[in-house]
């Protein structure tokens, strides 16, 4: 049991964190789905990108596709338009939540973690498809940043490597360099991950050679060759093969003994259009798989018909169709892609081909992105979705009876249920280098919370919060903010949130209560919460009857926020100072 006397709260002693018990609805009002009835079997891999580590000509600018169409319309019939010039060699097709990133930036990379845990993806394959380069420099910051965040109870995803679709040169050179810098010295044999028993590469072993140490890698890996391919599926002479992306409906890959495959393709959008018979392609070709676009249905013909993620759900359709063991999402973070000319490439795009990404609809990455508002996450939540419904969810935790609790009688928690957990470590500071011209700081984290409670008698609610240090000063702004969606109703309350606590700060032992005003971020005091603060450790008793609980069974959510900075900004719960549970995710207790 976790002792909460006094102010001595162990960081051993907090919870394992489980996202099956939170609840969210997104900016469309779609809520994150429960399916009781969890399987072990199944696992969720993501394409994930790290090469974005280049160093940008001095003076350059971060160029934005979609801002660069917004502006400039007439761009897109004309390869010399000024917007397309003085480039650094590659432009982004949206501006992502955290900026225009480095890959080793361990500020974004501690994010991820979280946010790829969250949504219990299992691993995650790095793209080194292109010639021999591993980008040694991200791939390093990642497993250091991933490494301390499974110290600190993240369930981080494993790792694995895509090299060159075929048995080429660069991929014998990608290959023999992985195993001797990274597997044959056993560095962070934590963060592998493992299928049949071994380490997983989706590699080649074909050309490999008698060689001593060619023997030892075709003895360590499990390999999992890559079929570039969006429409023919597994090549029959490789019939270990996996894939990566493909055109709906996808083939299943490597048959199993029982019945079923290890392996379905699930994407976001394919840069497959009509004029290459669904081949890969530029994305900026007519007719191309975007976001909008199902097979089934066709084209969302809605201005922002790319929200609601019709090829994504139709992919994942298609995956619980086949029943695989694991699914390959693409992906994660991808964000940037090459200009290319019909007078230097195959590409067929006119007058220029942009092939992997493009803009809004005609991209693949799934991690949130800043211009969309407060509807930037939505792909991310459809993913929590989706992944729920392919592995199951584990049943909400049933509270233990009701109990008063003595205000500042810390040990009065000590048999209070369920424990709500939070991560620890991550409230650091960001001082990075971004893309071009952009350089990031944000020093808003703080009071790092680790674990929270609820009690609850006839005539208060009581609620309970621990963080890992002590807590600053309640003078400090947006110190320890208590959000409260009394009904589960996004329609009521700003961004479902009915109530606040401490939105000011509290004044001696009383804590301010405030209700949304008109559905927004105007907040009206209604009462008072009683407020007790020792050490790591906050209490508040707040009257049932002010947020309008009395006499009912309790069904609500909640979330603690300490520090955020844009206010009125749902998306700032991913950003900035520390939130629990995780970004949009809240807290439920149930009766």
């Amino acid at each position: 049991m976790m002792a909460l006397a006094g102010a001595q709260l162990s960081v051993a002693q907090v919870e394992p964190v489980n996202s099956d018990y939170w609840a969210a609805t997104d900016a469309l009002g779609r809520k994150v789905g429960r399916y009781d009835g969890a399987t072990h079997d199944k696992q969720v891999i993501m394409f994930y990108w790290t090469w974005n580590e280049r160093h940008d000509p001095k003076g350059t600018e971060a160029k934005n596709i979609s801002q660069i169409v917004r502006d400039h319309p007439e761009s897109m019939q004309d390869l010399h338009h000024p917007s397309w010039q003085q480039q650094p060699g590659y432009f982004w097709w949206e501006e992502p939540l955290f900026g225009y990133y480095k890959s080793y930036d361990r500020w974004v990379l501690r994010k991820h973690a979280e946010m790829l845990a969250d949504a219990r993806v299992d691993a995650v394959f790095f793209d080194c498809t292109n010639g021999s380069l591993t980008w040694d420099q991200s791939t390093d910051s990642l497993l250091e940043v991933w490494d301390q965040a499974q110290r600190d109870g993240v369930r981080v995803p494993r790792i694995g490597f895509l090299l060159p679709f075929g048995y080429s040169d660069a991929s014998l050179t990608s290959l023999r360099h992985l195993y001797e810098r990274l597997y044959s010295k056993g560095k962070y044999q934590n963060l592998w991950y493992y299928w049949n028993g071994k380490p997983c590469i989706m590699a080649y072993p074909h050309n490999l050679t008698d060689s001593e140490t060619d023997r030892k890698i075709l003895e360590f890996f499990t390999f999992r060759p890559g079929q570039p391919d969006y429409v023919n599926g597994p090549n029959p002479a490789f019939p270990d093969q996996w894939g990566w992306l493909e055109n709906y409906p996808q083939h299943g890959y490597v048959p199993l003994p029982g019945g079923g495959y290890e392996l379905v393709t699930v994407g976001v959008a394919q840069n497959a259009a009509p004029e290459t018979k669904g081949h890969c392609s530029a994305f900026n070709l007519p007719g191309s798989h975007s976001r909008s676009f199902s097979v089934r249905h066709g084209f969302d013909p809605r201005t922002e018909g790319y929200l609601y993620g019709w090829n994504f759900a139709e992919q994942w359709d298609r995956a619980y169709e086949l029943d695989p063991k694991a699914v390959f999402i693409t992906g994660w973070n991808e964000w940037i892609a090459g200009q290319w000319t019909p007078d230097n490439t195959p590409w067929t795009g006119k007058p220029f081909s942009f092939v992997d990404e493009f803009d809004w609809d005609r991209s693949r990455d799934l991690e949130p992105v800043k211009a969309w508002g407060d509807r930037g996450d939505v792909y991310y939540m459809q993913l929590v979705d989706r992944v729920r419904r392919f592995k199951g969810t584990t049943p909400q935790p049933r509270p233990s009876a009701p109990k008063s609790i003595g205000m500042g009688r810390w040990s009065d928690w000590d048999d209070v249920l369920p424990r709500y957990a939070s991560y620890r470590g991550n409230t650091l500071h960001r001082y990075s280098q971004g893309c071009c011209q952009h350089h990031y700081t944000n020093t808003s984290g703080r009071n790092d919370i680790v674990a929270a409670r609820v009690a609850r008698d006839q005539e208060y609610l009581y609620f309970y919060v621990a963080t890992d240090e002590p807590l600053t000063p309640a003078s400090d702004p947006h110190w320890m903010m208590l959000f409260l969606d009394t009904d589960r109703d996004k329609q009521t309350g700003w961004q479902g949130y009915d109530f606040v606590v401490n939105y000011r700060s509290p004044q001696g032992r009383k804590a301010f209560v405030q209700q949304s005003y008109q559905d927004k971020w105007i907040w009206r005091d209604c009462g008072q919460a009683a407020l007790r603060v020792s050490g790591r450790q906050l209490m508040l008793r707040i009257p049932r009857a002010l947020l309008g609980l009395q006499g009912r069974a309790l069904d609500f959510e909640f979330k603690w926020s300490d520090n955020m900075q844009d206010e009125g900004n749902i998306m700032d719960f991913y950003v900035n100072g520390d939130v629990a549970p995780g970004g949009r995710f809240n807290y439920v207790f149930t009766e």
